[in-house]
């Protein structure tokens, strides 16, 4: 799921902010991963845009980073939306066209 916004029209996948803030702290992806106490793999995966934030990883950045678990899911919810807004937005247009509204 390499969809990192400006490329492909999507939104930012949160792994390209979190790219920026390992270079601003001059950290690896391995430091972080040791770090946060995490398979590697798992960081550049998300790094590359590959992998989601699940919940458990927010936390854990969040808390080492000092930025607090909510920053990295409100990013991964609204890359989320973003990629099926773009992926699937005007066929669930038109599935709901007729749906009788509340």
């Amino acid at each position: 799921m390499s969809q990192d916004g400006p490329t492909t029209g999507l939104g930012t996948h949160p792994g390209r902010v979190l790219r920026a803030e390992l270079d601003t702290r001059g950290m690896s992806a391995n430091q972080l991963a040791l770090a946060l106490r995490v398979p590697a793999n798992r960081i550049t995966a998300i790094l590359r845009g590959e992998r989601a934030i699940s919940a458990e990883t927010a936390v854990r950045l969040g808390r080492y980073l000092g930025t607090g678990p909510a920053l990295w899911m409100n990013l991964q919810t609204q890359f989320d939306i973003s990629v099926v807004e773009t992926t699937k937005g005007e066929a669930i247009d038109r599935e709901l066209a007729g749906a009788p509204r509340p």
